[in-house]
């Protein structure tokens, strides 16, 4: 079984940082993708950021230039740096990688949301 468990949201004020993290662990093969998303209550989850097993990443246009994501592949762990943070950036984040066991790959493995809320 492959879980994702996510930390690092909270209260910041506008202008401020936060850093997410994203674990995974189980019985993993190998990771593709992995990406942050976000959702506000009833909106559609949207892209915030992804990065491939090789490095190359890719940003929603809204966080280009304040957001960085990164990964550590001897940790199974994918980070994202919220730099300037903005009111609007207030959501929950949820991580999702696309990840190889010995029996299948499947890109739907899902942490469970953390809270991100910035003040003004």
């Amino acid at each position: 079984q492959v879980q994702l468990v996510e930390s690092g949201g909270g209260l910041v004020q506008a202008g401020g940082s936060l850093r997410l993290s994203c674990a995974a662990s189980g019985s993993i093969s190998s990771i593709n993708a992995m990406g942050w998303y976000r959702q506000a209550p009833g909106k559609q989850r949207e892209l915030v950021a992804a990065i491939t097993g090789g490095g190359s990443t890719n940003y929603a246009d809204s966080v280009k230039g304040r957001f960085t994501i990164s990964r550590d592949n001897a940790k199974n762990t994918v980070y994202l740096q919220m730099n300037s943070l903005k009111p609007e950036d207030k959501d929950v984040y949820y991580c999702n990688a696309d990840i190889c066991r010995i029996i299948d790959c499947r890109n739907d493995y899902w942490g469970q949301g953390t809270q991100v809320t910035v003040s003004s």
